[in-house]
């Protein structure tokens, strides 16, 4: 059983920072990619942040700049630094690690709320 447990939502202002971390109860190294994702009230699900085991980062268009992924392998942990945020980044944001021979797992998600 692999488990992933997201951490860090709250409620912030907008122009605020939040600190996002999943982690995972397994070795992060057997993991290809790890995904942040997030998905507003009435809207469908989307990649937010990913990065690769060598470290090869990517994000959405919406948050290149304001938003961080990274990984520490030694504490089995993946992190979403997020700042300059605003009500638009509103969302639950889930974690999804993908292994190549296994699939994917998904943690239950962490509330982000941009609001004055």
């Amino acid at each position: 059983q692999v488990d992933l447990a997201e951490s860090g939502g709250g409620l912030v202002q907008p122009g605020g920072s939040l600190n996002l971390s999943c982690t995972i109860t397994d070795n992060i190294y057997d993991y290809f990619i790890f995904e942040w994702h997030r998905q507003a009230a009435g809207k469908s699900r989307e990649l937010v942040a990913a990065i690769t085991r060598t470290q090869i980062t990517n994000y959405h268009n919406a948050v290149q700049g304001r938003f961080t992924i990274s990984r520490d392998d030694w504490k089995n942990i993946v992190r979403l630094q997020m700042t300059s945020l605003k009500p638009e980044d509103t969302g639950i944001y889930y974690c999804k690690a993908h292994h190549l021979a296994r699939g994917d797992y998904w943690g239950q998600g962490t509330q982000v709320t941009v609001s004055s």
